[in-house]
């Protein structure tokens, strides 16, 4: 039989060595130093379960509705390429320099739309992924949603029609594609000069 002292103990002693640790500085949270292996598996958990967990309700409207997806890929180009490529877009600096790396979309990630929708709409704490949800309405995200489930068919001629976005001629960018609003240089196969500012309250009812 196991002695409930003992339990309490352990308990105790994880507690203590985990405030030790905390305090002492010896975890480095460094972008450019991954997680420990543990360390990296339980957040991984930690977030996949959460995110299931609460889009488990979420009702899904009609992704092939040709509209939602044109409105999502305007919000795409403008949004979400700088981090998150697209056909034609080469890696950047800007993802490169990011711990956790940010998933590229162009390729399938097969994830239920539902936490597709809940991740864009809340963001996911410390990984650089905003809660888009702030400044922009449920039609809009689910825009995004629908035009996420078709870019991994779309060739990079495909995606620059459907964006906007100017057809890309080199491997090297500085600054990503706009990521996620903000104001920097956009690289060559970047974002148009006319996408429209994403910045919150910018002429977004929500």
């Amino acid at each position: 039989m196991v002695n409930p002292r003992m339990i309490v103990g352990a308990g105790l002693a994880v507690a203590l060595a985990v405030v030790v640790l905390a305090y002492s500085g010896a975890y480095n949270v460094a972008a450019d130093a991954p997680h420990w292996d543990l360390t990296g598996r339980a957040l991984a958990t930690v977030r996949d379960r959460s995110i299931a967990a609460r889009a488990d309700a979420i009702v899904v409207p009609n992704l092939a509705d040709p509209e939602l997806i044109s409105v999502g890929a305007e919000h795409y180009g403008a949004m979400c390429a700088g981090c998150h490529l697209a056909p034609g877009l080469a890696d950047n600096e800007l993802r490169q320099g990011m711990y956790p790396r940010p998933p590229d979309l162009a390729m399938s990630m097969g994830r239920d739309p539902r936490e597709t929708f809940w991740i864009i709409k809340h963001g996911v704490k410390m990984s650089g992924m905003p809660a888009w949800g702030v400044t922009h309405d449920d039609d809009s995200i689910w825009g995004l949603v629908a035009f996420v489930q078709q870019l991994p068919t779309l060739s990079p001629a495909e995606y620059a029609a459907s964006t906007g976005a100017l057809p890309s001629a080199g491997a090297h960018a500085h600054g990503g594609n706009e990521p996620h609003g903000e104001p920097g240089e956009p690289p060559v196969g970047g974002v148009n000069e006319h996408a429209h500012d994403h910045a919150a309250g910018a002429g977004h009812e929500h």
